[in-house]
């Protein structure tokens, strides 16, 4: 079937690891209007042909990389690739963005995504040029670290605009939340990096040199001409200082995770602000993704002191909160070499800070101590000590061994009482953004069909239009959003663009889909795609054995009210949060008693 004209190419490559086997897997409009591209693909796939019960580093576990039908067009901020499987860290289904240019490249080579299963007996990559596809020994690249890794690919098949997916060390060495680097942008959560390494899969190569088309290209400039403008206005924090900005605005709010969650208002916030680091850390360097006029990624450098000449993309707001307020240190110097080193050891910077920040309450409360860390003073506010351990989880030496397993295992190898301060969900670390503080968040985690992740259900609303602190119309508001960010996955949009498209689902959303893919859907479709695209995800995790015990916040955090700052006391107990959850699996559909999609809501999105 012809596809010219819709944004999409028709096709899926298919690579078997353990088969040495590539194929090509075509489809049809019809796929693509039930699930757009990106996400919705991905879910589809893992959904219809995993077994939700295999252990993530099993051959037979599935890896996705999909892109959507705007994704390298002239459509602005839609060059981002999904990534999707069933994750080592969670044990559910996982999907993640990654912004740069492997997403147009991959389109421009003829295919709207790739789909890895198996396992290679030795190292591979995966090089893919227009219509050639080969498996390639990858001896010399195993090992190596990230920069290293890039740049000897383009060298050594002598491409410099060679695009690729890596994984460095802590993938090879499957870290539980090992992650997935393209160019300079992450696919960062739930550890598909170590996926990708269980497979012995080092690298996915791109070259392309084909030709993307929309539905509707004379509509599309207008329309294009209008989002831009949209896009900039919405954005002049983000194009100024990048998502540092995000630090003040917590911290006078008095709801930033500080020490492990233990307070929620850093004292030192100013040193690590966005003012801090125009004024003595950012370059001159911004980067984009293509064809996006937001330009958030900025570029650090330390000029003098110990880590002089030291150079790392961003900082961006979570890396912050990562290596800085939750592990109670203050120096900006240390989280821009922190997030230096995650990027090069190819970790999830928010797994890994929150994850050592654990670990630091529990030596200070003597659940471990130096015998266990092998020496390491493992103290909020010890920089060293945070980078030292970094590199051993990445290498899964000593301590790290265990830290390497995330926060969750971790409190349950070490035991005492230790999982009271393991901040996850479902087994996911969470995020810079207060679930005390903006009560939408205590449900949109919990329910979240990632665990502990913010892009599922997004706070930006709560911190600018919408009343954080009612609790009255959150369960509504969430499934609005969670709608949104399904459909803006399957796009593969950026978050980044919600201020001016909307907050939830608008007919901007229905524009874009409408002028790359001809369809002609309106926002009530839309709407339903967005639905059936998260009961899916739901669906797969609850036969992974997910239950409605599971949509549940850290302990602490449903127990201890913020205990100082401007937001003081406020918490969502563990009966409002049950009461909200009564609401929320109503609306939705879902048995009240196990949090499952009823077999009636199914068969009315066509799930089955």
């Amino acid at each position: 079937m012809s596809f010219e004209g819709t944004g999409y190419r028709g096709r899926i490559l298919r690579v078997d690891l353990s088969k040495n086997k590539i194929t090509i897997q075509e489809f049809d409009k019809a796929f693509s209007r039930l699930y757009l591209g990106g996400n919705g693909f991905s879910i589809k796939i893992i959904l219809d042909e995993l077994n939700p019960l295999i252990d993530p580093f099993a051959p037979e576990n599935i890896l996705t990389f999909m892109t959507g039908p705007a994704t390298g067009t002239v459509i602005p901020s839609t060059t981002k690739f999904h990534s999707a499987s069933k994750s080592p860290l969670t044990g559910q289904y996982f999907d993640s963005m990654c912004g740069g240019t492997w997403a147009r490249t991959i389109k421009l080579a003829g295919y709207d995504g790739v789909v890895i299963k198996g396992k290679a007996e030795e190292p591979k990559l995966l090089y893919i040029s227009d219509g050639y596809v080969e498996l390639k020994d990858a001896h010399s690249y195993w090992g190596n670290k990230i920069t290293e890794t890039q740049q000897s690919l383009k060298k050594d098949f002598g491409e410099p605009n060679l695009e690729s997916i890596v994984i460095g060390p802590a993938g090879e060495n499957l870290v539980r939340y090992a992650c997935l680097i393209s160019g300079l942008r992450a696919s960062g959560r739930g550890g598909l990096g170590a996926v990708m390494g269980s497979k012995k899969l080092k690298a996915i190569c791109v070259n392309g040199d084909g030709r993307i088309t929309l539905a509707n290209e004379d509509k599309a400039r207008d329309y294009i001409r209008d989002l831009v403008k949209k896009l900039v206005d919405a954005a002049k924090a983000l194009r100024m200082v990048g998502t540092p900005s995000v630090v003040s605005t917590v911290s006078k709010l008095g709801i930033w995770g500080t020490r492990n969650w233990r307070e929620e208002y850093f004292e030192h916030w100013e040193n690590l602000s966005g003012d801090a680091l125009m004024k003595s850390f950012y370059t001159n360097k911004n980067t984009s993704c293509l064809a996006c006029p937001i330009s958030c990624g900025k570029h650090s450098r330390i000029v003098e002191g110990k880590f002089a000449g030291l150079e790392a993309r961003g900082p961006e707001y979570e890396n912050i909160y990562a290596f800085g307020s939750i592990c109670g240190n203050s120096s900006m110097e240390y989280v821009i070499a922190a997030v230096n080193k995650c990027d090069e050891l190819g970790l999830d910077t928010i797994s890994t800070g929150v994850t050592i920040a654990f670990a630091m309450e529990c030596f200070e409360r003597g659940l471990i101590n130096k015998e266990d860390t092998g020496g390491i003073e493992l103290r909020f506010g010890n920089g060293e000590a945070m980078l030292e351990m970094i590199e051993k989880i990445a290498y899964r030496k000593g301590f790290g061994m265990i830290l390497a397993e995330g926060s969750k295992r971790a409190s349950q190898i070490i035991g005492k009482g230790a999982e009271y301060f393991a901040m996850h969900v479902k087994g996911l670390e969470i995020p810079a953004h207060s679930p005390r503080g903006i009560y939408s968040l205590a449900l949109g985690y919990s329910t979240s069909t990632r665990g502990g992740s913010h892009h599922d259900h997004r706070p930006t609303a709560e911190y600018s239009i919408i009343d954080r602190k009612k609790i009255e119309g959150k369960p509504e508001w969430v499934i609005e959003v969670q709608h949104m960010t399904a459909v803006g996955d399957s796009l593969t949009i950026c978050r980044f663009t919600e201020r001016a498209l909307g907050f939830a689902l608008t007919e901007d959303y229905v524009k874009i889909v409408n002028l790359a893919t001809g369809f002609n859907i309106n926002l009530i479709e839309l709407k339903t795609i967005g639905e059936r695209i998260y009961n899916m995800e739901r669906l797969f995790n609850v036969k992974c054995g997910l239950t409605r015990k599971d949509d549940i916040l850290p302990k602490r955090l449903m127990i201890e009210p913020i205990p100082e700052g401007p937001s003081k006391g406020m918490h969502v107990t563990p009966e409002v949060l049950e009461m909200m959850k009564d609401k929320y699996y109503k609306l939705r559909g879902w048995d009240k008693n196990t949090g499952a999609p009823t077999i009636e809501k199914l068969k009315a999105l066509s799930i089955i």
